[in-house]
């Protein structure tokens, strides 16, 4: 039900020709493995190679649950966007013409517009980011990963299932005193994030607006990742009925993705076919001029 995108890559690309793609990539267990400790989910150089390819032919945004900085941090390319708190924080040199009305949208330096749709919850978030930390102290090998504008409760490092039970007691016991928040889950992860109408699927047409496609009927955009928040990108894929939607897993699983990569060694090999295509497009052109 869901081909490999790379055994069908002259089938893609097909529907491609004559088209403007526009590349969305999730960071964890898409550009790196999943790892133990979240902290050190570095890319490799390889892959950040293909990633730069990639962003030198076809508009490309990173749209991840971390921090938009630490996501920077990880990727450490100028070429690319960046959409961090899955999509809650999100910065381009053009703001969204949907989105002028300076509530959520404001400018800042060096021609960047910041956007925030849960800015006004952010005093909320680091005070239950605080309580969760001297909660789950004795809950050996959890850790509290702040992302700005959501909180990630990772348990990939605990060993005692009766202390995974227990670490969830306490964060949906702590979660009972905010109802303007709600819990998600992930791979070995709770997701803690504001009741906005707000996800990955949202930060994707803001993204195409800023970049001047949201009316285009000639964009495609291929959203490549791996969690259930990628979902909310292949949602809207499917719901505008155009472009690539490519689940990253190793496993058959329910998913609106149209295509599939078995992991990141996959996504970077199919990175590189893509801007091999592109730059093959282009090659006739140069030599005519």
């Amino acid at each position: 039900m869901h081909p490999s995108a790379l055994n069908n890559f002259e089938e893609v690309m097909s529907i491609a020709k004559g088209k403007e793609i526009v590349v969305f990539l999730d960071y964890d267990g898409t550009l790196s493995q999943i790892v133990d400790n979240p902290d050190q989910a570095y890319m490799s150089d390889a892959m950040r190679a293909a990633v730069r390819e990639v962003a030198s032919c076809f508009p490309t945004a990173i749209v991840s649950g971390r921090s938009r900085d630490k996501v920077y941090e990880f990727v450490k390319l100028r070429n690319v966007y960046y959409a961090g708190s899955h999509g809650l924080d999100i910065s381009t040199p053009f703001g969204s013409t949907k989105h002028e009305d300076k509530k959520y949208q404001t400018k800042g330096g060096n021609q960047v517009v910041h956007f925030h749709p849960a800015k006004e919850f952010l005093p909320t978030i680091q005070e239950i980011r605080k309580i969760l930390k001297e909660k789950t102290t004795l809950i050996k090998g959890s850790m509290i990963e702040d992302n700005m504008f959501c909180i990630s409760v990772h348990y990939r490092r605990v060993k005692n299932e009766e202390d995974i039970v227990v670490l969830r007691e306490i964060v949906e016991s702590i979660m009972k005193s905010y109802p303007n928040f709600h819990i998600s889950g992930g791979r070995k992860v709770m997701e803690i994030r504001p009741n906005v109408n707000w996800d990955k699927g949202h930060a994707l047409m803001y993204l195409l607006d800023t970049l001047g496609f949201d009316n285009s009927n000639d964009v495609l955009p291929m959203y490549i990742g791996d969690d259930r928040t990628d979902e909310d990108a292949f949602k809207v894929i499917r719901h505008i009925g155009r472009g690539f939607p490519i689940v990253v897993s190793s496993i058959a699983k329910e998913t609106k993705a149209s295509y599939s990569l078995r992991d990141p060694a996959d996504v970077m090999t199919f990175l590189k076919r893509l801007a091999k295509w592109k730059k093959n497009l282009l090659l006739p052109k140069t030599k005519q001029t």
